[in-house]
């Protein structure tokens, strides 16, 4: 045989050979030159993202808005949830109105219901009238909206261009209103003063171009409030910790130095009477700080109160000197006591709890009737007397989310992430629950809870929607 022939044949039988060397060499190559891949911990919100994402952008014109006059009008429904956690700024409804105990398989019945932009904003009620600060992601704007609590119509909305790049949702806040004005804060930081009846412009800010406010990160979370018609916000700027605003005329009325440059978080500022004296009390970067509301003097600040990624909860009074705390990323709650030495006030820590004890990542406690109410980090609810020792707890088979909870007619109303309504009652002795109803069927149902006369306003990341829960 000649030799080429055989040695192209040898060639032949190892050729497959050769070619299987050659594909493991380039594809090794191929995976051990792949750029590292960045893993990052997983943060609530973070799923689910819908559509694209516009370019982020600083700030945007609050000053160049607009107005749209709709068809509808106010509801005959009388009564009052005016701002962040209602009129007590405690989540407990007073009114008289019997709610429903129980309900039937298609209750709570939803009265009326609305698409929303991406967000957790929650609703602010007066005199028939809902009030919210929503997301335009089209048009690219914060919208304040004036819808009828009869029917949901829209009876006029305000809107400001500012470019958001989605971060968990884009609006979060719930606006503070009175007969004669409506104030809000939008994620990027950016006040408005509006008419509550006509939606006319009266005033705007932006804080981080004029008080050099650092945006949160997950964007602005502080609810602003109204007390005898001045507008208290927590800028945490370079000069400006707290300020006061005149809400008949834009101007300032007083300021509270920042000397610590403590900057805003998500949590809200909340008002005390505080032996004595009434009291804006606010958990900021660096610690907590008590402000008097006359003049805006520090009255007291404490650093033993602070959590290094958010802070997101806000402060809760459980007695005349009795502060309570909480929050998530492992930080727990604390017990936070004001003593008057010789004039002066000075804050004391009494207790801390560990997060397995209480904590809570994102919600509010309740304090009502002598104990605080609210959901740990395992998602049990709990109650906890004012020494920090867990009365009760709802049980691994009653875990709610990170959503909101409110109480009403000695009942609890706690709603899970994914629009699972609970009914349960408020009481001190045994977790007791009497209905549950999915009442929404989306996702990140976060918002704050409102309610007026029985009609309940829920929300989840796209939809908010009015339910009916009065004894019929």
């Amino acid at each position: 045989m000649d030799i080429s022939i055989k040695n192209q044949t040898s060639l032949l039988k190892i050729l497959p050979y050769i070619t299987g060397i050659i594909a493991l060499l380039v594809l090794s190559l191929w995976v051990f030159r792949q750029p590292e891949i960045e893993l990052t911990e997983r943060v609530p919100g973070t799923d689910n993202v819908i559509g694209e994402e516009p370019e982020a952008k600083s700030g945007g014109d609050v000053f160049s808005g607009s107005l749209t006059v709709g068809n509808a009008a106010p509801a005959n429904i009388a009564g009052s949830w005016p701002n962040f956690r209602g009129l007590d700024y405690d989540s407990i409804n007073k009114e008289s109105i019997k709610l429903d105990r129980s309900w039937a398989e298609s209750e709570p019945k939803e009265i009326w219901g609305m698409d929303v932009g991406e967000g957790y904003a929650g609703a602010a009620i007066l005199d028939g009238k809902v009030y919210l600060l929503d997301y335009d992601a089209e048009a690219q704007a914060d919208v304040m909206l004036c819808l009828s609590l009869a029917d949901g119509g829209e009876i006029w909305r305000y809107s400001y261009p500012v470019a958001i790049k989605r971060n968990h949702g884009m609006s979060r806040t719930v606006p503070a209103v009175t007969d004669k004005y409506l104030v809000s804060i939008g994620p990027m930081c950016h006040v408005l003063c509006l008419d509550p009846n006509t939606g006319e412009f009266l005033w705007a800010f932006d804080l981080v171009e004029q008080y050099g406010t650092v945006i949160p990160e997950w964007y602005a979370g502080q609810c602003p409030i109204i007390e005898q018609d001045k507008a208290i916000i927590a800028p945490g700027g370079e000069d400006v910790l707290m300020m006061a605003v005149d809400c008949a005329t834009g101007d300032i009325i007083w300021k509270t130095p920042n000397p610590n440059a403590w900057n805003m978080t998500h949590s809200s500022i909340i008002p005390m009477d505080i032996l004595g004296q009434r009291t804006y009390v606010y958990c900021a970067s660096g610690g907590v700080v008590g402000v008097s509301a006359q003049d805006g003097s520090i009255l007291w600040e404490t650093t033993d109160w602070k959590i290094s990624i958010a802070t997101v909860p806000s402060p809760v009074q459980v007695g005349e000197d009795l502060i309570f705390l909480s929050g998530g990323y492992n930080s727990g709650s604390m017990m936070l006591k004001i003593k008057d030495e010789n004039g002066n006030l000075v804050p004391e820590t009494l207790f801390r709890l560990k997060p397995n004890v209480f904590g809570s990542d994102q919600q509010t406690p309740i304090f009502y009737k002598g104990y605080i109410y609210g959901v740990r980090p395992d998602k049990q609810m709990v109650c906890l007397d004012l020494n920090g020792s867990v009365v009760w707890k709802s049980g691994t088979a009653n875990r709610f989310g990170i959503g909101p909870y409110m109480i009403a007619d000695g009942m609890m109303y706690i709603l899970d992430d994914s629009g699972l309504l609970t009914l349960a009652e408020a009481r001190s002795d045994t977790y007791n629950q009497l209905a549950q109803s999915q009442v929404l069927h989306g996702h990140d149902a976060w918002g704050p809870m409102a309610m007026v006369k029985g009609r309940l306003i829920l929300r989840d990341l796209t939809r908010m929607v009015c339910l009916d829960v009065a004894a019929k």
